[in-house]
C-alpha cells in the first residue's frame, strides 16, 4: 500500500464511527438497499469496513446468495469476522482483502455496494473496469458518496465517466448528506 493510498482511505482505529446506532438512523442500510437487493443473488460490499452494510445485505438475502465482503485493510476484514463468527451469516459472507491497485475477486456478482469509498480510490477508472467486468448481465452498482468529501462537480465527472464506459444511469436512493447514483450495463 503506497503512502498516498494509505493517506486516503480511513483508518481501521476509526472504524467505530462507521457502525453506531446514529449512522442506522440517518442511512438505515435496510432502507437504501431493500429496493436492490432479491434473495439469491451474489453481492459485493467494496470497501466494506467493518460491515456495516455487510450484515444487513445477508439479512436481505434471507438465506440464500452470498455477500462479498471486499477491503483493502485485513483490519477491518478482521472486525466483520468478529461480528459474523459462530452466526448463521458467516455461511453467506466471504471475506477478501483486496489489493492496492485490484478488487481481485473472481466471481461475477448481481449487485456492487460502493458505499463512501470511491473518493479514497486513485486509479477510479481502472476500478470502474473492473467492477464492469465483474458484473452480471443486467448487474447494477449503487455508489453513495459524501458530500463533504465529493462536489457535486467531481460526482457529475465521475458519473461521465462510468457512462462513457457503458453504464447506465438509474435513478438511486436519496441518503442523508450524499451524492449518490444507481447504474447498470446497457
Amino acid at each position: 500500500m503506497t503512502k498516498e493510498t494509505n493517506q486516503r482511505i480511513c483508518p481501521v482505529e476509526r472504524a467505530g464511527g462507521l457502525d453506531n446506532s446514529v449512522r442506522r438512523l440517518l442511512q438505515n442500510p435496510q432502507k437504501i438497499l431493500k429496493p436492490y437487493i432479491n434473495e439469491g443473488m451474489t453481492i459485493l460490499d467494496m470497501g466494506c469496513g467493518p460491515g456495516f452494510f455487510t450484515i444487513e445485505i445477508a439479512r436481505l438475502l434471507n438465506g440464500t446468495g452470498k455477500v462479498i465482503a471486499a477491503d483493502l485493510q485485513q483490519g477491518m476484514l478482521d472486525k466483520v469476522n468478529q461480528k459474523i463468527k459462530g452466526t448463521v451469516l458467516e455461511q453467506r459472507i466471504t471475506l477478501h482483502q483486496c489489493q492496492a491497485t485490484s478488487v481481485g475477486v473472481a466471481e461475477k456478482v448481481d449487485f456492487v455496494l460502493a458505499f463512501y469509498m470511491i473518493h479514497e480510490v486513485p486509479d477510479r477508472q481502472k476500478l470502474f473496469e473492473e467492477f464492469k467486468s465483474l458484473l452480471k448481465p443486467f448487474g447494477k452498482i449503487l455508489i453513495i458518496e459524501p458530500k463533504f468529501h465529493v462536489s457535486k462537480k467531481l460526482f457529475n465527472e465521475m458519473i461521465a465517466t462510468l457512462e462513457t464506459l457503458g453504464f447506465e444511469i438509474l435513478s438511486g436512493p436519496k441518503v442523508f448528506f450524499s451524492r449518490s447514483v444507481l447504474l447498470t450495463m446497457i
